[in-house]
Protein backbone atom coordinates (compact mmCIF):
# COMPACT_ATOMS: atom_id res chain seq x y z
CA UNK A 1 0.00 0.00 0.00
CA UNK A 2 1.40 3.14 -1.00
CA UNK A 3 1.69 6.04 1.64
CA UNK A 4 -0.96 8.24 0.42
CA UNK A 5 -3.66 5.21 0.37
CA UNK A 6 -2.21 4.29 3.95
CA UNK A 7 -3.06 8.24 5.12
CA UNK A 8 -6.53 8.08 3.50
CA UNK A 9 -7.30 5.18 5.08
CA UNK A 10 -5.96 5.93 8.43
CA UNK A 11 -7.88 9.35 8.07
CA UNK A 12 -11.55 7.01 7.45
CA UNK A 13 -10.62 5.24 10.30
CA UNK A 14 -9.77 7.93 12.64
CA UNK A 15 -12.73 9.90 11.18
CA UNK A 16 -14.95 6.82 11.53
CA UNK A 17 -13.72 6.82 15.00
CA UNK A 18 -14.19 10.15 16.25
CA UNK A 19 -17.71 9.89 14.63
CA UNK A 20 -18.74 6.77 16.64
CA UNK A 21 -17.78 8.35 19.89
CA UNK A 22 -19.24 11.37 19.15
CA UNK A 23 -22.93 9.53 18.43
CA UNK A 24 -22.44 7.39 21.61
CA UNK A 25 -21.71 10.43 23.53
CA UNK A 26 -25.07 12.11 21.97
CA UNK A 27 -26.87 9.05 22.26
CA UNK A 28 -25.89 7.32 25.92
CA UNK A 29 -23.89 10.08 27.37
CA UNK A 30 -24.65 7.97 30.92
CA UNK A 31 -23.06 4.50 29.53
CA UNK A 32 -20.36 6.73 27.99
CA UNK A 33 -19.43 8.39 31.04
CA UNK A 34 -19.57 5.09 33.11
CA UNK A 35 -17.73 3.37 30.60
CA UNK A 36 -14.69 5.09 29.89
CA UNK A 37 -11.91 4.59 32.03
CA UNK A 38 -11.33 8.00 34.29
CA UNK A 39 -14.32 9.90 33.13
CA UNK A 40 -15.86 9.70 36.36
CA UNK A 41 -13.08 11.10 38.21
CA UNK A 42 -12.98 14.22 36.04
CA UNK A 43 -16.39 15.46 37.98
CA UNK A 44 -20.14 14.77 38.14
CA UNK A 45 -22.06 13.28 35.27
CA UNK A 46 -23.09 16.29 32.74
CA UNK A 47 -25.03 15.42 30.68
CA UNK A 48 -25.34 18.71 28.64
CA UNK A 49 -21.48 18.92 28.52
CA UNK A 50 -21.34 15.47 27.21
CA UNK A 51 -24.02 16.16 24.23
CA UNK A 52 -21.47 19.03 23.57
CA UNK A 53 -18.27 17.33 23.69
CA UNK A 54 -20.22 14.49 21.52
CA UNK A 55 -21.53 16.92 18.43
CA UNK A 56 -17.67 18.39 18.64
CA UNK A 57 -16.46 14.71 17.96
CA UNK A 58 -18.80 13.93 15.29
CA UNK A 59 -17.89 17.13 13.24
CA UNK A 60 -14.73 16.36 14.00
CA UNK A 61 -14.66 12.93 12.90
CA UNK A 62 -16.68 14.46 9.73
CA UNK A 63 -14.42 16.15 8.92
CA UNK A 64 -11.23 14.01 8.34
CA UNK A 65 -13.84 11.96 6.37
CA UNK A 66 -14.54 14.37 4.31
CA UNK A 67 -11.31 15.34 3.85
CA UNK A 68 -10.24 12.23 2.46
CA UNK A 69 -12.94 12.30 -0.08
CA UNK A 70 -12.49 15.95 -0.70
CA UNK A 71 -8.71 16.85 -1.51
CA UNK A 72 -9.16 20.39 -2.00
CA UNK A 73 -10.60 20.38 1.03
CA UNK A 74 -8.69 18.50 2.93
CA UNK A 75 -6.16 20.60 4.43
CA UNK A 76 -8.77 22.79 5.83
CA UNK A 77 -11.15 20.01 7.48
CA UNK A 78 -7.96 18.00 8.58
CA UNK A 79 -6.23 21.67 10.16
CA UNK A 80 -9.00 22.19 12.30
CA UNK A 81 -9.95 19.21 13.31
CA UNK A 82 -6.45 18.99 14.11
CA UNK A 83 -6.29 22.10 16.40
CA UNK A 84 -8.97 20.61 18.76
CA UNK A 85 -7.93 17.54 19.22
CA UNK A 86 -4.08 18.70 19.60
CA UNK A 87 -5.96 21.32 21.91
CA UNK A 88 -7.71 18.58 24.09
CA UNK A 89 -4.24 16.34 24.40
CA UNK A 90 -2.74 19.26 25.42
CA UNK A 91 -5.82 20.10 27.92
CA UNK A 92 -5.36 16.73 29.16
CA UNK A 93 -1.27 17.02 29.51
CA UNK A 94 -2.12 20.07 31.60
CA UNK A 95 -4.38 18.71 34.00
CA UNK A 96 -1.18 16.18 35.23
CA UNK A 97 1.10 19.11 35.60
CA UNK A 98 -0.66 21.24 37.76
CA UNK A 99 -1.55 18.53 39.59
CA UNK A 100 -5.41 18.03 39.28
CA UNK A 101 -4.67 14.45 37.68
CA UNK A 102 -1.91 12.18 38.63
CA UNK A 103 1.11 11.28 36.00
CA UNK A 104 -1.05 7.82 35.20
CA UNK A 105 -3.69 9.90 33.75
CA UNK A 106 -1.66 10.39 30.78
CA UNK A 107 -0.86 6.64 29.86
CA UNK A 108 -4.56 6.09 30.87
CA UNK A 109 -5.75 8.77 28.47
CA UNK A 110 -3.13 8.15 25.61
CA UNK A 111 -5.01 6.09 23.48
CA UNK A 112 -7.89 7.78 23.18
CA UNK A 113 -6.65 11.73 23.13
CA UNK A 114 -3.09 11.97 22.63
CA UNK A 115 -2.55 9.09 20.05
CA UNK A 116 -5.73 10.18 17.63
CA UNK A 117 -4.02 14.58 17.91
CA UNK A 118 -0.64 13.12 17.18
CA UNK A 119 -2.01 10.71 13.96
CA UNK A 120 -4.26 14.25 13.30
CA UNK A 121 -1.72 16.22 13.16
CA UNK A 122 0.63 13.33 10.96
CA UNK A 123 -1.96 13.61 8.79
CA UNK A 124 -2.43 17.33 8.06
CA UNK A 125 1.52 17.49 7.88
CA UNK A 126 1.45 14.69 5.16
CA UNK A 127 -2.09 16.62 3.21
CA UNK A 128 0.25 19.98 3.53
CA UNK A 129 3.22 18.21 1.90
CA UNK A 130 1.43 16.34 -0.52
CA UNK A 131 -0.46 19.53 -1.41
CA UNK A 132 2.98 21.27 -2.32
CA UNK A 133 3.81 21.25 -6.04
CA UNK A 134 6.70 18.72 -6.84
CA UNK A 135 9.92 20.77 -7.36
CA UNK A 136 11.47 21.12 -10.57
CA UNK A 137 15.09 20.27 -9.84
Amino acid sequence: MNLTKTCIALSVLLGLGMVANGLFLLVSPNTWYLLVPGVISTGPFNQHFLRDIGLIFVFVGAAFLFGAARPPSRIFLWSAATLWLCGHALFHIMEVAVGICGPSALARDFPGVTLPAILAAMLTFWAISNARPASSH
